[in-house]
């Protein structure tokens, strides 16, 4: 058999290398365009920022090492730029000229191309992208020199890249068009981020995008919607990437937006094609919502089930639903995902019920005990666990991992009370945080706990008023207007007193981070009266109000 896998990095050598291990006879020809066929693509980042300091740290492969460990056929500098399916043949631009290359079986890997946002006739020789060895190169050559940097895109690789210039001393900018940066980061996640980066000297410009580029005077001058103008050494855009499926398209490929539609195995509507990585349409595991999921883990294991398709194809897996896990560091703090966020789910019309519990990374009494805010969506009717989302110093990403594997196994929130998971003062607690989220997920869904979240509490209805069972410093720290305030370990002992506060109104009971105003909220619970209890308590408040929170929050008495 001949396999020709176009494409290399994540899903392309992926599917080679597992090629090869199954069948030891096969020909194997990978066509790369670029000039790296295997390299750290994540890594590319913290080369440009200094943490890893020899370039050849992010070859992973070359066409050598793979042709003498697994007798691949690597051909670097060949872009495939037409397709016959039918007569199984592909037009390959080589170095040497226009070649044509027959195949068997045909692996499509293509990755996705950068989007460029610049404003109509904009154009600057400072403007950069971050997606191969050559732009990290460029990149880091800029960041050696100093100066001032502007990255386009908040999300996950703009982060990254505004991270690296500062790490390098820039003055850097960082300019998102949605309201807040990392924008699948719940808001009152991504709000906490903002300002910490901010707090480290970042400038950041969200609702905002650029509306005009030039160079000038050996800069980049950034015009923004805002009306300012930001004067760079260099411009990095980080906006997201588009499948880059033209080639196969053209040639019939079926598509959703550029997006190669495949079937459970990865195969496309052409026979012996098959598509993995970037340019594929997934399928999210917690909403059924067909996309692209630009991420290295699911595109090694596509790869690698493609090939177990082709040449074992009795035994061979399915291609599973995509958690879209990730993770990121912003700062000081880590923040990660797993599933669906609010957006997404409601998107796709599904109900779900959100938790936010604060616990600490390990002991709280273990010197070193930093908070997790954890967040967990779940079905309110079966308690299946839609996604979740955790910001910290420490800890992060265990308990994502943890829950994006509780929902692949097909756990409900309360079967995160269950969950046995290892437990040291240095490394955890004996309640874990995943198993503080099973608890309060498990009362919600069992009716113990009727929650009111932040949203909501900020504009309570005359029938309503807050009850804030913190300390009277914590509340006079900052509290909401017009709420009652009875420390909890007093509250048996003052009913009286609330009832002729409270005047017959529903009750929003609140503390710092909601493990007072649960014992609170049963109290008030068995004392007759109509309550709910803020989710996340005062944390989670300040943390979605952000830089409003001292407007609307009042001092003292």
């Amino acid at each position: 058999m001949k396999l020709v896998v176009i494409g290399g990095v994540a899903g392309g050598m992926s599917a080679a290398a597992r090629a090869r291990r199954l069948d030891e006879s096969a020909e194997i020809v990978v066509l790369e365009r670029g000039s790296y066929v295997s390299f750290a693509n994540c890594g590319l980042p913290y080369f440009v920022g200094g943490e890893i300091a020899d370039e050849s740290s992010l070859l992973l492969q070359t066409p050598e090492t793979l042709k003498a460990s697994l007798n691949l056929d690597v051909r670097i500098n060949h872009e495939v730029t037409a397709c016959d399916f039918d007569a199984k043949k592909l037009t390959v631009s080589t170095p040497n000229g226009i070649s044509t290359i027959s195949y068997d079986k045909l692996v499509i890997s293509p990755g996705g191309k950068a989007i460029n946002v610049l404003p109509e006739g904009s154009s600057s020789e400072h403007v950069h992208m971050l997606r191969t060895v050559d732009d990290a190169r460029a990149l880091r050559n800029y960041a050696l020199k100093g100066g001032a940097a502007v990255v386009i895109g908040a999300g996950f690789i703009g982060l990254e890249a505004v991270e690296a210039f500062m790490h390098r001393g820039f003055e850097t900018h960082l300019v998102e068009l949605a309201d807040h940066v990392l924008p699948p980061l719940e808001r009152e996640l991504a709000t906490t981020v903002q300002l910490h980066l901010e707090s480290a000297g970042m400038q950041i410009h969200t609702q905002t995008k650029a509306t005009e580029l030039h160079d000038e005077g050996g800069k980049a001058h950034v015009r923004l919607s805002s009306g300012e103008t930001i004067a760079a050494d260099v411009v990095v855009m980080a906006v997201g990437v588009r499948p880059d499926t033209e080639v196969f398209t053209r040639a019939g490929l079926k598509h959703d937006r550029g997006a190669l539609l495949t079937d459970e195995h990865g195969r496309t509507n052409k026979p012996d094609v098959y598509a993995v990585g970037d340019a594929v349409i997934s399928v999210s595991a917690a909403t059924g919502a067909a996309g692209v999921v630009a991420l290295a883990g699911p595109a090694n294991r596509a790869g690698r089930l493609v090939a177990d398709h082709i040449f074992c194809p009795q035994t061979a897996r399915t291609l599973p639903s995509v958690m879209g896990t990730a993770i990121v560091r912003a700062g000081d703090l880590t923040a990660a995902m797993t599933g669906a966020n609010r957006a997404q789910l409601e998107r796709a019309n599904i109900e779900y019920t959100t938790i936010h519990v604060h616990p600490t990374q390990h002991a709280g009494y273990f010197p070193g005990a930093s908070m997790i805010d954890l967040i967990v969506h779940f079905c309110p009717n079966t308690g299946k666990i839609l996604g979740a989302q955790a910001l910290g110093t420490e800890g992060v990403d265990k308990r994502i991992d943890v829950i994006s594997t509780a929902m692949r196994s097909g756990l409900s929130v309360s079967d995160l009370i269950d969950l046995d998971l290892s437990y040291s003062p240095p490394y955890g607690s004996a309640k874990d945080a995943v198993n503080m989220a099973g608890m309060v997920g498990e009362n919600v869904l069992t009716g113990k706990l009727k929650l009111i979240y932040v949203e909501d509490i900020v504009n309570l209805p005359a029938d309503s008023v807050v009850l804030d069972v913190r300390t009277r410093t914590e509340f006079e720290s900052g509290h909401l207007p017009g709420a009652i305030n009875i420390p909890h370990t007093e509250l048996r002992g003052r009913l009286k007193e609330l009832q002729e506060k409270a005047q017959g109104r529903k009750l929003a009971v609140m503390c710092a981070a909601g493990v007072r105003s649960w014992i609170a909220y049963c109290v008030v619970k068995a004392a007759g009266y109509d309550a709910q209890m803020l989710s996340g308590g005062m944390r989670t408040l300040v943390q979605w109000l952000g830089a409003e929170a001292d407007r609307v929050l009042v001092t003292g008495e």
